[in-house]
């Protein structure tokens, strides 16, 4: 029996639900809580879906910073997502992906992309006490650098006034992934196209400081245009 990470810490794979079951491409689909956390904490940003009455399905950007099994997501108190928690919890879907390659085919049919992507159902709610707030604010700017919180100026009243914080227990968890050549047909092969894979990756430019800096960036931004 597979046991959640999110009630057991210690547990190496989600269980799988009627939401994350895959229907196509099962070879492709995994439940491991290690690959899952790879990827979220790779990536700074996933898109979180509401189903909201009025004006329908909305899905946001966001912000995320992962604290073992809770997501956590930065937002305006105004934002619609945010305003439909304040009374409790809402559903919501988060997915997360990673382009990894551009496969080109002699076919359209097999045009294709390599990628990495998480997909977390669950119920999510605004972060209301004060000190897991404070965390998960640290836990955010640090998504920035290792000790960013403490290497910038910490949030006013007023600034902690105008932002919230959503949270997502990852309790329905899937990874799935792309990392292959190109499919071809066998009658395809003699065709004169070009076919291959051309790999992508998200690669920090050379810093460039703000008006007035004249502190030397600090190691975790320098290593960030190295890697």
């Amino acid at each position: 029996m597979t046991i959640n990470p999110a009630t057991n810490p210690s547990a190496s794979e989600y269980p799988q639900t009627a939401q994350t079951t895959a229907r196509r491409h099962r070879e492709r689909i995994s439940y491991d809580a290690g690959k899952v956390h790879a990827l979220l904490d790779e990536l700074y940003y996933c898109h979180a879906v509401i189903a909201h009455a009025q004006p329908g399905p909305m899905a946001m950007p966001l912000f995320h910073a992962r604290v073992g099994e809770t997501l956590y997501m930065h937002g305006s108190t105004g934002a619609g997502s945010f305003l439909n928690a304040r009374d409790g919890k809402v559903a919501m879907s988060v997915t997360a992906t990673s382009i990894d390659g551009l496969v080109y085919s002699r076919s359209w049919f097999h045009h294709s992309a390599n990628y990495r992507s998480v997909i977390i159902f669950g119920q999510a709610q605004l972060v209301s006490d004060p000190e897991e707030k404070w965390d998960s604010f640290v836990a955010l700017v640090d998504r920035l650098g290792p000790g960013r919180s403490g290497d910038s100026r910490s949030p006013s009243k007023k600034e902690l006034a105008q932002t919230s914080v959503l949270k997502l227990s990852m309790d329905a968890v899937s990874y799935k992934e792309r990392n292959a050549g190109v499919g071809e047909d066998p009658d395809d092969l003699d065709l004169p196209h070009w076919a291959g894979v051309v790999p992508l990756r998200l690669q920090a430019g050379e810093p460039s400081p703000a008006p007035g800096v004249t502190t030397e960036a600090p190691a975790y931004v320098k290593e960030l245009h190295t890697v």
